[in-house]
């Protein structure tokens, strides 16, 4: 079973940005971002652009879905403190079923705007993406809809 403690999980399409660097990271007591994205994590330009947004004093892992799973099951992350970001819910069901406990997840903003399930107005998802959503909530994850710390959180349970 990991050891590592996920301090804030977050879909975002932009992934490390201002509203997430700067108000929900430090109330986390994190040590480490983790991105999980395949694009980002293979496009060394990208990679080094997202690497620019994080505060200094955070470890960072801009890295792919399949390295995210195996470092969590070899225990790279064990002790730590983890604030994970990725745009879209498949990332975090599949860390949940390598065994990864993730206590709450905040539906931030994707990149569907205007197609899909309405989950705010600057969050849509498919009819698969609401289904991982349901089976992540189903896990015991408290999963929820908030654009910034300043909107109050709606619960999963109203789109499902």
């Amino acid at each position: 079973m990991p050891n590592m403690k996920i301090t804030l999980a977050r879909i975002d399409n932009r992934l490390m940005h201002g509203i997430v660097m700067t108000q929900y990271l430090p109330s986390t007591n994190s040590q480490r971002i983790m991105v999980i994205d395949d694009a980002t994590a293979n496009d060394a330009l990208k990679k080094q652009m997202m690497n620019m947004a994080k505060p200094n004093g955070y470890a960072s892992s801009i890295i792919t879905l399949e390295t995210a799973i195996n470092n969590t099951k070899a225990g790279k992350y064990d002790g730590q403190r983890v604030f994970v970001l990725s745009k879209t819910p498949d990332a975090f069901l599949k860390l949940i079923e390598a065994g990864v406990k993730i206590d709450k997840l905040i539906v931030g903003c994707t990149d569907l705007l205007g197609e899909g399930h309405k989950l705010s107005d600057r969050a849509y998802v498919t009819d698969d993406q609401l289904a991982m959503l349901k089976q992540i909530a189903a896990s015991g994850t408290k999963v929820v809809v908030q654009h910034n710390p300043a909107v109050s959180e709606v619960s999963i349970d109203k789109f499902i």
